[in-house]
């Protein structure tokens, strides 16, 4: 029964449901940062030149009569889904890039005005002159 316990409060602690909501959208984010590349990213980048994003390099040792869209895409170098992916990992990490540097000066602005409210106050001007008097009679 102890390691069911357990179990439950490593389950129900607060980083690790806020780890699963992170996965979770993270999850729906890269799709629809897929959907962009697929979508609009990819037709951009064909309509520029003619180059096909989507295109495959047909192996010159291998027959592709009579065989099937799917058989011959797998029989072949698909660069398009390599660039497509390389397209999405870099829109991703650049948003990630953004998100933590955002979070960063978020955190510094939260530091500052913590360091401000911690700082003592200045002492008043009676305050300094009642410490110099004192000074001066424990020299005495």
């Amino acid at each position: 029964m102890g390691f069911m316990k357990e179990f439950k409060e490593f389950a129900l602690k607060g980083n690790v449901m806020d780890m699963a909501i992170g996965v979770i959208i993270g999850g729906a984010f890269g799709a629809i940062v897929t959907s962009l590349t697929d979508n609009f990213i990819n037709p951009l980048i064909n309509s520029i030149g003619g180059a096909e994003v989507g295109g495959a390099i047909k192996l010159p040792w291998v027959n592709y009569e009579g065989l099937d869209p799917e058989q011959t895409a797998a029989l072949s170098l698909n660069y398009g889904a390599f660039i497509t992916a390389i397209i999405n990992f870099i829109i991703l990490a650049f948003i990630l890039f953004l998100l933590i540097k955002g979070m960063n000066k978020l955190m510094t602005i939260g530091k500052k005005k913590e360091e401000e409210a911690a700082a003592p106050a200045e002492p008043s001007d009676e305050v300094k002159l009642l410490t110099e008097i004192k000074d001066i009679l424990a020299a005495k």
